[in-house]
């Protein structure tokens, strides 16, 4: 292949080679690939210190997957808003929360570094134009139907974080009753409008450009169906989102995210900038995990409910944030899941469900879901033995959630995968330091190429510590990334 319009085009793991393109038609310091959040605060800091900077986007305008997200933000440490609602946070807190809700694998320097910093992040994002109301709503989990700021949005106040570090709520959503993700977008984009950032939309990157030493110089695009070439004097930074939308990859690397019935992300996750990440030579982080959400115990009145796995056991506390159930009924319970409710407890929730299975007793409904003999029985019997003293010796859910559930008619909800709700996203990407540098499989700097976002592999482990995590270190890392690209040499 020739560099030239209308040669056949390349994988994205097929970088170019500088000595291919016969011209390159733009220029900059930096170049930024993708506008969602972790785009725009790399943007945004690359040009703050002086940089030239051009930001490509696939879609008609920026947004991405973080536009459509709830918007929270997990921030912490004592932010204006946490002082705001009466609530007591450090950032030695914060940090043995995110730590041990990550584990097995959690990055811990990279914790340690977002909770330092969470207080200036938190101002950084206003000073864009983010706006915050100082005030919390009582409903965990789920962004506020108000405009309302901060929540409880990872089981903080639940087992067994509650033991491991003071529970206070973090999740911060701009000021919007419902959904914030937009909101957030629009002010991030807006910033990016006020900046000296130059933005080509409709421009799709193809490839990197690599010098015959492997370094990034360069990326390959196209626009209405034109191959285009840029420069980067000082390097690329790739934030083009994760794998969730691309089956292929989904079904080699994550098997239990191609099982998901709600993928969350746009087209432009399709991993393509993981991919060119891999052609330059860099390596990546758990790509078998994902994050996922099961959206049945919203709202949190229906956590005095029961989940029960394909056994017809308990297998969770169910006052927990709805993403660790998701992600513990996904990987670890096969996807097979059922929530019991009974009169006193059912009603439609957010997901407006409607029972499978409907009995007069708990015997009866043993009989009509197909557990075997005497194990439901057995289940609930325990259950509200615990419940009737405000105890639940297993899973330890919060007494005031506990009720012994024994008023007919019970309903139990069929929360199979292949007939319910289970939203996912990807967690696995470019592995990547301190400062979103790409690193290879030994561990060393590609130079030139920096990511951030989806397309990097998120702070967690093999636990994904809550809702907000993923907008939060997108954005964190992204900054973090501009700022080193702006301040690399220039080739």
């Amino acid at each position: 292949m020739t560099a030239e319009s209308g040669s056949e085009p390349r994988r994205p793991s097929e970088p170019i080679r500088s000595r291919e393109v016969v011209r390159f038609e733009r220029e900059a310091d930096v170049l930024v690939v993708g506008q969602g959040v972790a785009g725009c605060c790399a943007a945004l800091e690359a040009d703050a210190a002086g940089r030239s900077v051009i930001a490509l986007e696939r879609a008609g305008a920026g947004g991405g997957a973080s536009a459509l997200s709830g918007g929270l933000i997990y921030l912490g440490g004592g932010t204006p808003v946490q002082q705001a609602a009466g609530f007591e946070d450090s950032e030695e807190e914060m940090f043995a929360f995110l730590l041990a809700a990550s584990q097995p694998g959690a990055d811990e320097e990279k914790i340690r570094l977002y909770c330092r910093d969470s207080v200036e992040h938190f101002h950084w994002l206003e000073s864009q134009g983010v706006p915050f109301k100082r005030s919390f709503c009582e409903e965990p989990g789920l962004e506020p139907r108000t405009d309302d700021c901060l929540v409880y949005s990872a089981g903080e106040n639940c087992h067994p974080w509650s033991s491991i570090a003071r529970p206070a709520p973090r999740g911060h959503k701009p000021r919007v009753p419902g959904k914030g993700g937009g909101l957030l977008m629009r002010c991030m984009l807006e910033a990016v409008g006020r900046s000296g950032v130059e933005v080509e939309n409709d421009t799709r990157v193809e490839n990197l450009v690599l010098d015959d030493d492997g370094a990034v110089v360069g990326i390959h695009a196209r626009t209405a169906g034109v191959d285009r070439f840029f420069r980067a004097r000082r390097g690329v930074v790739l934030a083009a989102g994760g794998f969730i939308m691309n089956p292929e990859m989904r079904s080699r690397h994550a098997p239990q995210l191609a099982r998901v019935t709600d993928p969350n992300g746009t087209e432009g996750d399709d991993g393509s900038g993981i991919r060119m990440g891999q052609g330059a030579g860099g390596d990546t982080l758990r790509m078998d995990l994902g994050e996922v959400a099961l959206p049945y115990t919203i709202p949190s009145s229906l956590s005095r409910g029961v989940y029960l796995n394909g056994a017809g056991q308990r297998f969770i506390n169910e006052d927990t944030y709805y993403g660790h159930i998701g992600i513990e009924g996904l990987f670890h319970q096969q996807g097979r899941v059922y929530l019991l409710l009974d009169e006193t407890t059912f009603r439609r929730g957010m997901v407006r469900m409607e029972p499978s299975w409907v009995a007069e007793t708990i015997e009866e409904l043993e009989r009509e879901a197909g557990f075997a003999e005497g194990v439901l029985v057995a289940t609930m019997e325990l259950y509200n033995r615990h419940a009737a003293k405000g105890e639940d010796p297993l899973f330890h859910k919060r007494p005031e959630l506990l009720r012994p559930l024994v008023t007919p008619p019970f309903a139990l909800i069929d929360c199979r995968i292949e007939n319910a709700i289970w939203s996912g996203f990807t967690l696995g990407g470019l592995r990547t330091g301190l400062d979103g540098e790409v690193l290879s499989p030994d561990g060393l700097r590609v130079p030139g190429l920096h990511a951030a976002g989806r397309t990097a592999a998120l702070f967690s482990g093999h636990g994904y510590p809550g809702s907000g995590a993923s907008l939060g270190d997108a954005s964190y890392f992204g900054r973090r990334a501009g700022r080193a690209v702006a301040a690399a040499p220039s080739r």
